[in-house]
């Protein structure tokens, strides 16, 4: 470890065709990419070549954690997982999921930074971690599982105190649409089918050790103590929902939902969130309940608590008890989720008795997180829902599927918004049962290609959320302009970057949004008022690199990209500014590796470019801006025939978008024609080796 703190120190690595189990010298080998996403595309470039497929035993899954996993930095238990991705379309190509709760920490504590699994064991398999007790265990009594089953009989055997990582049975049957879930509802998409293709199960975890931190106690102290003085609420909002005594401001819209007179009310006896004024770091925790983002004022009657990853105060997954539930579907009374995972079963719905803020709403809610998390299922940020309704309504479903399938359905059920119809629909999509469940598990892009549908129509559907090859967008020019296109751009899957929206839904006035956007990106057009874009500005540009690598930087530091960056807080005596540099002070008092903000962000450019080029290897063409860098045709349509930068509309123009990329393209040093960073952008961030194997390929720009 040469005196480094903040990583546990090794790598493990395990080959299931040979049951081989051995270690790697973490700092020694990913140092120069950190941990994370970094780790897991320095493994996929080494070791995974073009054209291996994602249930080939040669591909990788590269479960990675990063220096500040494990050390109580707040917000720091993250996950990245790291593979050829299942449902990105038509080529698979290298894409991470993320997941927190306790296990990353734990196996941190287990004395590992990383887990890096290949080939395929020659029958059911999970594989068990206990410091330095690495064993490979049979799983034939698990396989068949629910996740909820399989985890509780693997902390049978390990104890109270072991973590689970698991896939139910739509990883086991390879739907492409599948998760591996820990602590109940933290999950990361796509891996499901990936472990089922190796026959792994689960990974059961259990760390007694501790992680280093180089700095001096104090100093630590010090700096956990501001990093949590600058937090908002989740997703970094920075003002309360309403007004409160200690704030000037307040936004209808923001997820700073604590107030006088807001209860957990079905806490074993009545919880008050108070007003929470944001010096008192002991009521982090009150600030944000999720569930009311999805259900209003009537989700805190049924609001048992929040929980959370290890080391957060946020605790952005809301407990809920819906009694009902129990009686009308069979399934616990008792549930927790976050984000997607509240929506998950009323969103499959056009109508809801009472709309999707009732109780209807909120018992598909129920059913569906607890279907779809002990299955194992995963919603492609809600593609899949919003795929099955435009399948259905528009008749396609009827056309595609036999007779005897189509009216196996409950139809009626579905029509009148009764969730029990997801008991009809998410266990077929897990089994592989029938030609309905069998497609819609593959994701989009098979999908369409499997039932002749065409892409490009697809996308002209604004309602759908499609964007380009099987994934849907997130956080896109909708909401974020030129900025959120640009981000989109880039990934093999859904963005999963909330650095640009956390700043634009902070909850400030624009005007002072606008002032922080001069300090950071340097003008303050970077930001615009919702619903009232403006034309392309090169500040924009310097905003979408900086939230791209702010991402790759979290993903592989270890720290939650909903809860950052910390470009503004809740402080008024600070003009709300927050701490751009909070990353690299977190790293080099951690590490003792001392980086400013400037050299961590090369690093997290290094590894942003690395994905870039195993996206250029894996497509083997390095016309990036044509054949990757595609947007679909809602983002230039107004229902209204309004023209772009009009108050009003968020469509883009065509010329404006053009002129978009080439800013973004010329800030990273990349080739304008083809989107393909050049020889002299890999050389300035240490990866020749990479620009010099492409080149041999011929994927390098002129």
């Amino acid at each position: 470890m040469s005196g480094y703190g903040g990583w546990a120190g090794k790598t493990l690595r395990i080959d299931l065709s040979t049951g081989r189990i051995w270690t790697e010298d973490t700092v020694e080998r990913y140092r120069d990419y950190l941990g994370g996403t970094g780790i897991g595309y320095k493994v996929m470039w080494d070791e995974v070549p073009a054209g291996v497929q994602p249930f080939d035993p040669e591909n990788r899954i590269v479960f990675a954690t990063g220096p500040l996993a494990g050390t109580g930095a707040p917000c720091s238990s993250r996950m990245a997982i790291t593979t050829l991705w299942p449902t990105c379309w038509p080529v698979p190509l290298v894409a991470s999921g993320h997941m927190g709760g306790q296990f990353p920490a734990k196996l941190k504590y287990a004395g590992y930074d990383a887990i890096v699994i290949q080939g395929k064991a020659s029958r059911p398999v999970w594989l068990l971690i206990a410091d330095q007790r690495v064993e490979l265990h049979d799983a034939r009594r698990i396989w068949g599982q629910g996740i909820r089953n399989a985890t509780a009989a693997i902390i049978e055997i390990m104890g109270r105190d072991a973590v689970v990582a698991a896939i139910g049975q739509a990883g086991e049957n390879l739907v492409p649409l599948s998760v591996v879930m820990s602590d109940v509802s933290h999950s990361a998409g796509a891996i499901g089918s990936v472990m089922g293709s190796k026959n792994l199960k689960a990974i059961g975890v259990q760390g007694t050790g501790s992680i280093r931190i180089a700095g001096k106690k104090g100093d630590w102290e010090r700096l956990i103590k501001y990093h949590l003085s600058l937090l908002g609420a989740n997703n970094q909002h920075v003002v309360p929902s309403s007004p409160q005594p200690w704030s000037e401001f307040h936004n209808p819209k923001s997820r700073w939902t604590a107030a006088q007179g807001k209860r957990w009310g079905a806490a074993g006896h009545l919880v008050e969130t108070g007003t929470c004024d944001p010096r008192d770091l002991n009521r982090i925790a009150y600030r944000s309940n999720l569930a009311t983002l999805y259900f209003g004022d009537f989700a805190w009657k049924y609001t048992v608590r929040g929980n959370g990853c290890a080391s957060c105060p946020v605790r952005c997954h809301t407990v809920l008890k819906v009694p009902s539930v129990k009686a009308k579907y069979g399934i616990p009374e008792t549930g927790q989720n976050t984000c997607a995972g509240f929506a998950f079963g009323g969103a499959f719905f056009r109508n809801l008795i009472e709309g999707p803020r009732g109780l209807p709403g909120l018992e598909a809610c129920m059913v569906g997180m607890h279907l779809a998390d002990d299955l194992g299922v995963w919603c492609n940020f809600r593609q899949l829902q919003r795929d099955f309704m435009k399948l259905y309504y528009d008749g396609i479903i009827r056309n595609k599927l036999g007779s005897r399938e189509f009216h196996s359905y409950s139809w009626s059920r579905y029509e009148k918004g009764d969730p029990s119809f997801l008991f009809e629909l998410l266990p077929r999509i897990a089994a592989k049962e029938g030609e309905l469940a069998t497609a819609l598990g593959m994701g989009t892009g098979y999908l369409l290609e499997r039932w002749g549908l065409s892409e490009e129509e697809w996308g002209k559907d604004r309602k759908t959320g499609y964007w380009k090859m099987g994934h849907p967008r997130h956080h896109a020019s909708n909401e974020a302009g030129q900025c959120g296109l640009l981000v989109n751009l880039m990934y093999n899957r859904d963005a999963q970057c909330h650095s640009h929206t956390n700043f634009i839904h902070n909850g400030l006035p624009l005007h002072l949004q606008k002032q922080l956007a001069a300090e950071i990106w340097g003008a303050p057009e970077a930001v615009d008022a919702p619903g009232q874009f403006s034309p392309m500005h090169p500040a924009k540009a310097r905003m979408a690199r900086w939230a791209l690598l702010r991402k790759e930087l979290h993903d592989s530091l270890s720290l939650c990209n909903w809860m950052g960056p910390l470009a503004a807080s809740p402080l008024r005596d600070r003009g709300y500014r927050g701490d751009d540099s909070m990353e690299s002070m977190l790293y080099s008092l951690a590490t003792g590796d001392k980086m400013d903000r400037e050299t961590l962000d090369k690093v997290g450019e290094r590894i942003f470019v690395l994905h870039r080029a195993l996206t250029i290897r894996g497509m083997g063409t390095k016309q990036m801006r044509t054949r990757h860098d595609r947007m679909p045709e809602w983002v230039f349509m107004d229902k209204e025939g309004r023209t772009p930068f009009t108050k009003g509309t968020t469509h883009m123009d065509r010329d404006d978008v053009r002129v978009a990329m080439d800013l973004f393209y010329d800030l990273l040093g990349w080739d304008r024609a083809t989107g393909a960073p050049t020889r002299g952008a890999y050389g300035k961030l240490g990866l020749q080796g990479i620009a010099e194997e492409l080149a041999r390929k011929k994927l390098l720009p002129p």
